[in-house]
């Protein structure tokens, strides 16, 4: 099923007008439920920047609004690689609000799969691990995404990594959630009520409050998709992912890609993520994120190993940063061995001095 189909398509349009008197606005690339994205030239920076402007008929939701305002405000201070930055937000002349970011190149993670098909089990994981580091900093500040799919998450290339993935929209579905019933439709044409049935976690889909544990359920079911080529669920309707999300168990990976092989330990993992209870789940995205490395580092995956790239990966201990190429790392001598080890290296240079001076008496 096509998931940007079930999402209206924005009918107004900014381009060529100025934004901030420092942004042109020169191309749409992306609409949704709640707005559109544009490519603006930022010419005294020279670069360009991205738009995303919230639709103009929302502008009497003064709850949308101020929503929207204080999202963007706090979007501005993540700071994680893998966020994709926000610069400024405001008004424009018609009252509607927009945010400027940076313009990214690539693709998304839907566009990928679709693409090349299911990934590669290690590459799943480097691109996921710095998912989780930026989606730690976003729900320690209080930011839950509420809309993590595959086409939430760009692949880009930064500072010479290719597979550079940047996190979008965050905070825009917790702008436009509302308190519903149990059971009401999750995703409407308004987009009052806006998320991606396929990728909701059990408690979203009830109506329930959200904490950072639904972001994890969806990310569960975006490395199911990388892994697979295909989701959890066989389900055709948003209302059937619904009623499965809460009440179905989901299909495994070996039986959804019986040619495939999975590393030990890594099927367990997104189980876990997609616990029907979030008390079950990982509990934060740092534990998941630890959770994959650990995958990794058990060299449970046959073939050549090597380490997540340290530039895409959330700080480590000190104990873990000297792994490189999958290689162990040198262990450290016992601490009991230590002071001999410092009394024979004294009694060696004190030998050599004598040596030394006998030498330079003979002379």
């Amino acid at each position: 099923m096509d998931r940007s189909a079930i999402l209206p398509a924005v009918s107004d349009s900014y381009v060529g007008q100025d934004v901030a008197g420092q942004f042109r606005i020169v191309q749409r690339i992306g609409t949704g439920g709640m707005g559109a994205v544009y490519k603006a030239e930022q010419p005294e920076m020279n670069r360009f920047v991205a738009i995303k402007i919230l639709h103009s008929k929302y502008l009497a939701r003064t709850d949308l609004v101020s929503r929207f305002r204080r999202e963007a405000r706090a979007m501005s201070h993540l700071s994680h690689p893998n966020t994709a930055r926000v610069f400024l937000y405001g008004q424009l002349e018609d009252q509607s609000c927009y945010f400027v970011m940076e313009y990214l190149e690539g693709r998304n993670l839907a566009q990928v799969v679709r693409a090349e098909g299911p990934m590669d089990p290690l590459r799943a994981i480097n691109i996921m691990v710095p998912v989780c580091g930026a989606l730690e900093e976003a729900h320690q500040a209080g930011i839950i995404h509420r809309d993590l799919k595959p086409e939430n998450i760009f692949l880009t290339s930064q500072g010479g990594i290719t597979d550079f993935p940047k996190v979008l929209d965050f905070g825009l579905a917790k702008v436009t959630e509302r308190q519903m019933r149990p059971g009401s439709l999750i995703l409407t044409q308004e987009g009052m009520v806006f998320g991606t049935p396929e990728f909701m976690s059990p408690e979203q889909a009830r109506g329930e409050a959200l904490d950072g544990r639904s972001d994890i359920y969806s990310l569960g079911i975006i490395m199911y998709e990388l892994l697979t080529g295909k989701l959890p669920f066989d389900a055709r309707q948003p209302m059937d992912f619904i009623n499965m999300h809460i009440n179905q168990p989901p299909i495994s990976l070996a039986e959804r890609a019986p040619d495939r092989e999975f590393p030990r330990g890594l099927e367990e993992a997104l189980m876990r993520c997609l616990a029907k209870a979030p008390a079950d789940r990982y509990q934060t995205a740092a534990e998941l994120a630890q959770a994959l490395r650990d995958v990794v580092r058990g060299k449970l995956i046959t073939g050549v190993m090597r380490s997540i790239p340290s530039q895409s990966q959330p700080s480590a201990e000190p104990s873990e940063r000297g792994s490189r190429g999958g290689a162990e790392p040198i262990p450290a001598p016992p601490m009991s061995m230590m002071p001999w080890m410092f009394f024979g290296a004294g009694v060696v240079l004190a030998l050599a001095g004598v040596v030394a001076l006998a030498v330079a008496f003979l002379r």
